[in-house]
């Protein structure tokens, strides 16, 4: 852009505007910066990604359908393009706190595709040969695209981003479940002791959360697939070509490589952010599977000699500034911190989903702002939990060392000697800071063996009855 002047005088359907002379943005976009100084918080890179593929994939099937000239649909394609790539960011200067259609954005999109398309076509920032609403919004309304671009956004970022992240986490966690197996330990429900268990076992069910919070987002994903786009203003598919829909969908899941398919009913997907609420709950059913890892890991790695000390977590960074030597679990106290903001931003999300009057719901900026924020800081989470913690997590020798004084071996002795006798060992054990065993073999007729192999700790990690009848 050669001009050099600081401002030039730009038109809208409301008159003139002074917008920056260097901006590719025009008149409505300006009007939205000044009635919407709300935040510093705008559309992330995800958003304006997907909002320039769709207008993309919008002009390049709008020149097939012989509704805008080759020549300037092409302009149009290619400018949408460089805003998919993420070269005219800076232009993108509306607040996420504006409009709740989303407008103000779809316009701001409008506007910087057509000056850049102007530019393209040999004329100049300012003039109308591309016009951001006759040509580059054919076929649309803010209140189909916007919805859209949050789906294609939101999927974007779980294929790239959060499910590669949950992919190495899950590989993280599986390895060292084969690490720690042979480590037998104290279990503990209600934060007391209880029977035996593997590390590898507990391991094992953190990576199941993981596993499980990846056929949740497989749902999300399906859900989301489904787009608003065609339904125009209100539903109907007023001023758009009835093949446009079907034709774009086709060609956006062709280039994100994932499923993306007009809605069967569009009334139901503009007049609501049903399908965002439910990938939110999604996202909020991981978040709340990482805070068990991370709190369980950091519980069990507290100490080192006053807390329960059975894993030694990576020394990443000093603790303390004034307890020299003091080492804390930073990165699960990081994750924590992510989950309590995932789940605030679904909170965000459900309210958001509850604004939708009649035709449209006008909550869609902000419910686009937290789904994607989510996804990004669970996607980073997972990654760094993964690197900077789990691989480098080390098994002690406390656990195994604690199993022999643990009053809940008592357990095993039931099926042989009777629940109320087995607990009264226990009870003795703990009055007399004496084993199990040591009681057991005083207070019972059981033998040296026999005792060795009912209380044997491994054992007592797989399913089986050690003698005698069942018990409940």
């Amino acid at each position: 852009m050669g001009d050099q002047r600081k401002v030039r005088i730009e038109r809208d359907s409301m008159g003139e505007m002074e917008v920056p002379a260097d901006a590719y943005f025009g008149a409505s976009t300006m009007r939205a910066v000044l009635n919407f100084p709300i935040s510093s918080s705008r559309f992330s890179r995800r958003f304006i990604q997907a909002l320039g593929l769709v207008k993309q994939a919008a002009a390049t099937v709008n020149t097939q359908l012989g509704l805008l000239d080759p020549k300037l649909g092409q302009s149009i394609v290619q400018a949408a393009s460089e805003v998919a790539n993420g070269d005219h960011d800076s232009h993108f200067v509306v607040d996420i706190f504006q409009t709740g259609s989303g407008t103000s954005t779809n316009t701001n999109a409008n506007e910087v595709i057509a000056n850049r398309a102007n530019e393209l076509l040999g004329g100049r920032v300012g003039t109308r040969l591309v016009h951001p609403n006759d040509h580059v919004n054919t076929c649309q309304s803010s209140n189909d695209v916007i919805p859209t671009a949050i789906h294609v956004a939101a999927l974007l970022s779980i294929e790239e981003d959060l499910l590669p992240g949950l992919d190495a986490l899950r590989g993280s966690l599986d390895a060292k479940a084969d690490e720690f197996w042979d480590v037998v330990k104290t279990g503990r429900t209600h934060l007391q002791d209880a029977t035996p268990v593997r590390l590898g076992q507990e391991f094992r069910g953190y990576a199941g959360q993981i596993e499980r919070g990846q056929s949740r987002l497989s749902y999300a994903k399906s859900e989301l697939g489904e787009v608003a786009l065609g339904g125009t203003a209100v539903g109907t598919g007023i001023n758009a070509h009835p093949k446009f829909s079907g034709m774009v969908c086709e060609l956006l899941a062709s280039w994100v490589g994932v499923d993306i398919q007009e809605t069967d009913n569009h009334f139901q997907s503009q007049s609501t952010l049903d399908n965002i609420v439910a990938a939110s709950g999604s996202l909020r059913t991981i978040a709340v599977s990482l805070y068990k890892i991370a709190n369980d890991i950091r519980l069990l790695g507290s100490g080192p000699r006053a807390g329960l000390g059975e894993l030694a977590l990576p020394e990443v960074q000093p603790g303390s500034s004034i307890m020299p030597g003091k080492v804390n679990p930073v990165i699960t106290e990081s994750v924590i911190q992510v989950v309590a903001q995932v789940i605030g931003n679904d909170t965000a999300v459900v309210l958001s989903g509850q604004a939708g009057y009649f035709e449209l719901n006008t909550m869609m900026p902000v419910a686009a702002h937290n789904l994607l924020e989510s996804i990004a800081l669970l996607a980073n989470s997972a990654h760094n939990l993964s690197d900077q913690c789990i691989r480098g997590l080390q098994a002690t020798k406390r656990g195994p060392e604690m199993v022999e004084k643990g009053l809940m071996l008592g357990t095993a002795l039931s099926p042989a000697i009777g629940y109320d006798s087995a607990a009264e060992i226990a009870k003795e054990a703990a009055k007399t800071d004496r084993t199990i065993r040591e009681v057991a073999i005083e207070k019972t007729g059981l033998t040296g063996e026999e005792l060795d192999r009912l209380l044997d700790p491994v054992q007592m990690t797989e399913p089986g009855l050690g003698s005698g009848p069942a018990g409940g």
